[in-house]
């Protein structure tokens, strides 16, 4: 049992250090008024297993905060707040459809975090940036949902296969015992 819990530990671990890490290497296109950020595309990982939920939202935390305390995120300290429940919000909605399926593919698991950030982080964007209207909100809510739409849907849906059919990554993400090829 503590051979699983360390498990488990390492591979939220990981995820969470690969979101931030690949958010603050793109920094520039990962926050800001027009954003897509590419490490959304592992949103889609809580597919796979129900850890990779604290992952992701333990990944944009870290994210939102080493970015408000670099002011590479200019949306403060609010993003920390609102930013991060988005996420945490997509990942345990992105768990729930998990067997939702379009040939083999996770599609309906990708519309959350599409949904989720548009909303929230497109308020929190026109919040910042204006202009304070329904337009404005609709403007700011489109450009992040492009954003997402690139993240989860082009890189994230193919993540998922990938990992889904190469039977070492497979075993890794979700603990199955058949295949020992990567360490774990």
């Amino acid at each position: 049992m503590k051979h699983a819990n360390t498990k488990t530990l390492v591979r939220c671990a990981l995820i969470a250090s690969l979101y931030t890490a690949v958010s603050l290497a793109l920094a520039p296109i990962t926050f800001g008024s027009v954003q897509a950020r590419v490490s959304e595309a592992l949103t889609l990982l809580p597919v796979l297993m129900p850890d990779a939920i604290v992952g992701v939202t333990l990944g944009c935390f870290l994210t939102n905060l080493v970015g408000v305390f670099t002011g590479a995120n200019v949306l403060g300290a609010l993003d920390i707040l609102l930013g991060t429940a988005a996420t945490l919000c997509a990942a345990l909605c992105t768990r729930r459809l998990a067997a939702v399926r379009i040939k083999g593919l996770p599609v309906a698991a990708a519309i959350p975090p599409v949904l989720f950030n548009a909303v929230i982080v497109g308020a929190e964007l026109m919040w910042a940036f204006g202009p304070h209207t329904l337009g404005g909100f609709l403007l700011q809510a489109a450009s992040v949902g492009i954003g997402q739409i690139f993240s989860c849907m082009v890189l994230g849906l193919p993540l998922v296969r990938i990992i889904e059919k190469t039977p070492a990554l497979r075993a890794w993400f979700t603990g199955e015992q058949g295949d020992r090829s990567l360490p774990g």
